[in-house]
């Protein structure tokens, strides 16, 4: 997923939003361009997770309290079980008009409060590796022993 402003002025219009290196996609992975701070808006993201069996919903990204956080209040409103990653999340330093500047980490653990429980479980990649693989043997151990489902 990836946001491309529509905007003339937009942060992420042509030449402002390309993958990085390390987050380049693998052959065959599918890009999603989003014109909205949700992912799910003006996208097929949620017929793609629906067709794929998809459960749960784990998000990384920029930043926490703008993209990511709209995502995973959509994904949970939509029935799908959040993983929000605070150690995969961020955002920049956040001001209240006429009132106190936040630093960044200050807003994005504002952030990741305002998510926790009820819209995102909040955390950390280590978790959602280990729960991955977890469910990877689980799921090898069925097929291994003909249990396919």
């Amino acid at each position: 997923m990836r946001h491309r402003s529509v905007e003339a002025n937009g942060l992420f219009r042509d030449g402002g939003f390309e993958f990085k290196a390390e987050a380049m996609p693998g052959d065959g992975e599918p890009v999603l361009e989003k014109t909205v701070n949700n992912a799910f808006v003006g996208t097929d993201l949620e017929r793609r997770l629906r067709a794929a069996g998809a459960h749960t919903v784990v998000v990384a990204g920029l930043t926490t309290d703008h993209c990511c956080s709209t995502t995973a209040r959509m994904a949970s409103d939509l029935g799908f079980e959040v993983w929000f990653l605070a150690d995969a999340t961020a955002t920049h330093a956040r001001e209240v008009p006429g009132g106190p500047r936040f630093d960044p980490g200050t807003a994005h653990e504002a952030a990741l409060a305002s998510l926790s429980d009820e819209f995102a479980e909040i955390v950390d990649t280590a978790v959602v590796v280990s729960r991955v693989q977890r469910a990877c043997k689980e799921a090898h151990a069925r097929v291994g022993a003909g249990n396919v489902a």
